[in-house]
């Protein structure tokens, strides 16, 4: 069943092509194309509304985090001490800066936010701890769950 792209939704050609460019983001229009089994053009003018309407949000170099001596991944849990609109805004702006800090969701539970970090190793990532996360705006705890081993990454 199709859906009419021209209101923004996508269809089933349009989902094959993200899936594409979501395994191997440098193929060129040509190779995608003849994966989804559609022509060069039509598959250019979807690949550019889809960019135009941010169902792709852009393309990236996945790093290596090994050769690059970052493989130490932690996870830490941030307790706010106020967890009112402004300190959530300020803590939002601040996480930013931290180029340690890969990721970071708000969190529904005990603790209000879920960073993912990764350091060169377990003391690197101790005095990112000490030195950055906890001096946070409004942090009033941590607690940290170190990586043993990544079983599944969508990065690799």
């Amino acid at each position: 069943m199709k859906i009419n792209a021209d209101i923004g939704l996508i269809d089933q050609l349009d989902k094959a092509i993200m899936d594409v460019l979501s395994q191997e983001g440098r193929l060129p229009v040509t190779d995608i194309a003849r994966r989804v089994g559609a022509s060069k053009t039509p598959c250019q003018v979807r690949l550019k509304r889809l960019i135009e309407r941010k169902y792709i949000l852009g393309f990236k170099a996945i790093l290596n985090p090994v050769l690059l001596q970052q493989e130490h991944v932690a996870f830490t849990e941030v307790k706010l001490s106020d967890t009112r609109e402004n300190a959530l805004e300020a803590f939002n702006k601040a996480v930013q800066f931290i180029p340690e800090i890969e990721q970071c969701h708000m969190i529904a539970g005990a603790y209000d936010y879920l960073l993912k970090t990764r350091t060169e190793n377990i003391r690197s990532y101790r005095r990112i701890l000490g030195e950055e996360i906890s001096k946070l705006p409004y942090v009033a705890s941590t607690s940290t769950f170190v990586a043993m081993e990544s079983v599944k990454d969508h990065a690799f």
